[in-house]
């Protein structure tokens, strides 16, 4: 009876939980803009897209470059195919630090981050404003869609078993609590990376890259008609003036009459041998 309730009031908890974390995603990390700067024309970055992306290449950098350690301690090439590989980011970091005096692990930091902004602001002066508004949204909203339903799989499942921890003398509302807790901010890592992760590998065709498309493959089905034109005229060609060579069935070759020099010796002749004997008797066995 006592667990029984124990599961519903932890149940009650969960409902209020995701309806506060539902709030959070729709108010603070789904991007929006400031209304009057979309009506006087201009769709700046929101800045909660900004801090997503600081909060992202942070803890990417503190993952090779930890905080307040020496440059023997860094690995800076591992951070380069880190950036390259999940982000289309190439910034040959060891080279450039090699350049530096008196760098440090903030100050690298702080590079990075500069060039990912540089790198954003480029993808955005080439597709538009309205574009990458769109495309925020958008991810944004698939990929919390996915994580989301994975997070409630995963809080239900920590729902029906979170009872035991009565038997180790420990509170099963506190450690619901502390573990959704470190569920929920788990899945929010998770959908900020993949979010940062879909924006920078995002590449839109524009008009002129469709046309030069289409172009290309105008040209293409153009040549494999003519190449098409030119097999079947020289085919014509070469069969013109050929003999029709005789039809014949495979395995079968063509017999011709057999022709003798002397006469055909019957069996009850004598053997041409001069055995004296019969032919059927001689050599006739053989035959």
């Amino acid at each position: 009876m006592l667990a029984f309730i124990i599961r519903r009031f932890i149940g009650m908890i969960a409902v209020l939980f995701a309806v506060s974390v539902m709030v959070f995603i729709v108010f603070v990390l789904i991007p929006g803009g400031d209304p009057a700067e979309r009506m006087a024309g201009k769709n700046p970055t929101p800045e909660n897209i900004v801090n997503i992306r600081y909060d992202v290449f942070t803890d990417l950098c503190r993952r090779f470059v930890p905080p307040e350690s020496v440059d023997e301690q860094w690995d800076l090439a591992g951070l380069d195919r880190a950036l390259e590989t999940e982000y289309a980011l190439q910034l040959d970091l060891k080279h450039w630090a090699e350049a530096q005096h008196d760098l440090d692990a903030n100050g690298l930091r702080d590079h990075v981050i500069e060039e990912v902004e540089r790198f954003f602001n480029d993808k955005e002066t080439q597709y538009g404003p309205e574009i990458m508004r769109a495309a925020e949204k958008f991810f944004l909203l698939q990929v919390l869609d996915q994580h989301w339903k994975e997070h409630l799989a995963s809080m239900d499942y920590l729902r029906q078993g979170i009872y035991l921890r009565g038997y180790a003398q420990k509170q099963p509302k506190q450690e619901f609590k502390r573990e959704a807790f470190e569920l929920f901010q788990a899945m929010l890592e998770r959908v900020k990376t993949e979010v940062v992760q879909r924006m920078a590998r995002m590449r839109i065709q524009t008009e002129a890259d469709v046309a030069a498309l289409e172009e290309q493959q105008r040209r293409d089905a153009e040549r494999r008609a003519l190449e098409f034109q030119h097999a079947e005229a020289g085919g014509l060609a070469a069969g013109v003036g050929a003999e029709p060579e005789p039809e014949s069935m495979p395995g079968l070759a063509l017999q011709m009459p057999t022709t003798r020099d002397q006469p055909k010796v019957g069996r009850n002749d004598p053997c041409p041998c001069g055995s004296g004997k019969k032919f059927k008797q001689c050599h006739g066995k053989l035959a």
